[in-house]
């Protein structure tokens, strides 16, 4: 466990280095702000746009995070010829698998917890939030990161905190306003579910594939996946037989990723069968086990591969 744990904090230092996540970050960061904006557009519905539209755009950069992380971290390991002194040592290879899986996680989940503090921010601000509090609470969460940057010697280790901490400071800011925050935090907790599983997914391909064809092959299983609920219940007559079981049984097979993405309805209480809390909690139940199952894959697939 010690070994799968270094291996996960080298695969965090390594990806939060990485210029392109902060490219990213950036452009989501313009995107939920730019929802402000759109927001006016609609007609008494600005609350409904921010939220919906910001947590849409937070799952799609989390899904190109995981992707990218996924189809190039274990595949820059071989290229650089770095595995072949990782290898000798006593670690096995389904470790550096798991390393691997758990550090993209890692590093998607702060990313998501920067990403949903700026959501919440941006909520506050639409919800009309007291202008005192817009101000102090970026400049105090500024100062508090600044300083801990400052004094720590390892930088890296304190982003985590520092995501954390942000969302918390949002949560309790965009909390003086009448908005509801547990749904919101309930989305992003989905969100991260959904990398989970999608990290899952792009080690098994990064296991035996190339990069291009990890990526490929990794967001192919995503669309599919979104679109489960709609192959497993699908009964248009203009469709083949044999093409609705078809779709019928990779409903089956397939990651239901549609469980990531519910209506803002389910998150609330006593909107359907099962209470917001148990339908988070069986959404990541499901991502945790089906990952799982999907990396004792990857590894005996990867422990099988020629690396001469």
């Amino acid at each position: 466990m010690d070994r799968v744990l270094a291996l996960a904090l080298n695969t965090f230092r390594e990806a939060v280095r990485d210029r392109v996540l902060y490219g990213v970050l950036g452009f989501a960061v313009a995107v939920l702000a730019f929802t402000l904006a759109l927001a006016e557009l609609s007609l008494s519905e600005q609350q409904r746009v921010v939220r919906d539209v910001g947590l849409a755009s937070i799952s799609l950069f989390s899904v190109v995070i995981a992707v990218f992380l996924g189809s190039s971290l274990l595949y820059k390991e071989i290229e650089r010829k770095t595995l072949y002194v990782i290898l000798p040592k006593p670690v096995r290879r389904y470790e550096l698998i798991v390393g691997k899986f758990f550090g993209i996680t890692l590093t998607a989940s702060v990313f998501i917890g920067l990403m949903g503090a700026v959501q919440l921010y941006v909520t506050a601000i639409q919800a009309g939030a007291a202008a005192w509090l817009l101000v102090l609470a970026p400049i105090g969460l500024a100062l508090v990161s600044g300083l801990g940057f400052y004094r720590a010697t390892d930088r890296t280790s304190l982003a985590p905190l520092v995501s954390a901490l942000a969302l918390g400071t949002m949560a309790a800011l965009c909390a003086t306003t009448p908005v509801a925050v547990v749904p919101i935090l309930e989305a992003l907790v989905l969100v991260v579910g959904e990398v989970i599983l999608l990290a899952a997914v792009a080690m098994l391909f990064g296991s035996f594939s190339t990069p291009f064809l990890t990526g490929a092959f990794t967001m192919g299983v995503w669309l599919l996946g979104r679109s489960a609920d709609t192959m497993a219940t699908i009964h248009a007559r203009v469709l083949p037989e044999a093409i609705r079981t078809l779709l019928h049984g990779l409903a089956w097979v397939l990651p239901n990723f549609h469980l990531f993405v519910p209506s803002m309805h389910a998150l609330e209480p006593a909107a359907g069968a099962l209470s917001p809390l148990a339908y988070v909690g069986s959404s990541m139940g499901y991502a945790l086990v089906y990952s799982a199952a999907l990396l004792v894959v990857a590894s005996a697939v990867f422990e099988r591969r020629d690396l001469a």
